[in-house]
């Protein structure tokens, strides 16, 4: 059974030769496995036995598809938006749109003229096709990208005293969006369409569930419709506690809901799989804030086992995730034992690895040779 088969098998509940797996690690994270297993950063996740291939063509490319050096390194993207490196992730510096009045909101356009540009960040992905799970991600969606450009104080600001003013600038970023997904869907052969928009923090969601549901609800919904209109899954990405809104993601066709953050109120991954599990697959819930890194390597080891066995209880429904991306602090017993549980042994990851230095070697002999 190769990747495709496996992710497609275990969101259809049908039985797989192992639990799906797609992980997130921490920038200097993957570069310590890199040097553990000898091989170069961006083959980490083949290493380890990842199913998924994807990447971004909406503004996430700009936050985690350009990679500075040093701490303090800065770019402005496409939508004008500043990010700059600080504490291994690019953040953002600059809101474009956070002074502008109302009527220079408005003129903002999108770069809709770049989409040619953005569409070819899928062709090293499709590479992969015939192996591996393909997903395009076109997030954010909604919300998430209108405070990219106007600041989150301004954006709930907006929203809480323009509703209608705000309506069209989160109707605009769905619209763009959609776009990246239509001209995807037309061109690719995909699994799934990967959408996201994080409205919740830690503790509750950053507005109303009701204000949600008026004024970016119908939006998502538009996105998730192009994916759904053409067969494909599509997932959904937020960060938080987001439990009140989950009924409603189900509602506009969303299938897989990542990555229950499960030390958020309400989104214990075992309860929400024995409420949702019939509508919904999951991925995600493993502890990235307590358990893999301070954790030792038995307590890992049964937590992975009991996450695992009850988010598989019905046959299937779930890919294995950590809950954020995998910290820096984390020991390498730990997450190897996470991955033992999914049924991927430390021998098999060296074993992968061997595999690729070959593969690098041969590759740098033949252009030697050229």
């Amino acid at each position: 059974m190769n990747s495709k088969q496996r992710v497609h098998a275990a969101l259809r509940r049908e039985p797989v030769d192992r639990l799906p797996v797609f992980m997130w690690f921490h920038p200097k994270t993957a570069r310590r496995f890199a040097e553990l297993l000898e091989i170069p950063v961006s083959r980490v996740a083949e290493a380890m036995g990842d199913d998924v291939r994807q990447t971004w063509v909406n503004n996430n490319y700009a936050m985690e598809g350009i990679v500075h050096e040093n701490e303090g390194e800065s770019h402005v993207d496409i939508w004008g938006v500043e990010w700059t490196l600080q504490y291994g992730f690019n953040q953002i510096t600059r809101f474009p749109l956070q002074n502008a009045s109302r009527d220079e909101v408005l003129r903002y356009q999108f770069p809709i003229d770049h989409l040619e540009e953005l569409m070819r960040l899928m062709l090293p992905v499709m590479a992969h096709q015939k192996d591996y799970f393909i997903g395009c991600d076109v997030s954010p969606c909604v919300y998430e990208m209108y405070w990219r450009l106007r600041g989150i104080e301004m954006a709930l600001l907006d929203m809480v005293e323009a509703p209608e003013f705000a309506n069209e600038m989160l109707k605009r970023c769905a619209d763009f969006s959609l776009e990246l997904s239509k001209a995807a869907l037309a061109r690719y052969e995909l699994d799934w369409l990967w959408t996201g928009d994080d409205v919740s923090s830690q503790f509750s969601m950053l507005m109303s569930p009701t204000t949600w549901r008026k004024l970016v609800k119908p939006h998502l919904a538009r996105v998730a419709a192009v994916g759904k209109a053409k067969g494909m899954w599509v997932a959904h990405h937020c960060c938080g506690a987001l439990r009140p809104i989950i009924p409603d993601l189900i509602e506009i066709g969303i299938d897989v809901l990542n990555p229950i953050q499960c030390n958020c109120p309400g989104m214990d991954a075992l309860e929400l799989k024995a409420e949702f599990g019939k509508q919904m697959s999951f991925m995600g819930g493993v502890d990235t804030q307590g358990l893999l890194p301070t954790g030792t390597v038995d307590e890992v080891r049964r937590a992975s086992a009991r996450l695992i066995e009850g988010m598989t209880r019905d046959g299937g429904g779930y890919i294995l995730a950590a809950s954020h991306s995998i910290p820096p602090e984390t020991p390498d017993e730990n997450v190897f034992a996470m991955y033992q549980e999914a049924g991927i042994s430390r021998e098999e990851i060296f074993d992968r690895a061997a595999q690729i230095r070959l593969a690098v070697a041969a590759q740098a002999g033949g252009s030697d040779a050229a």
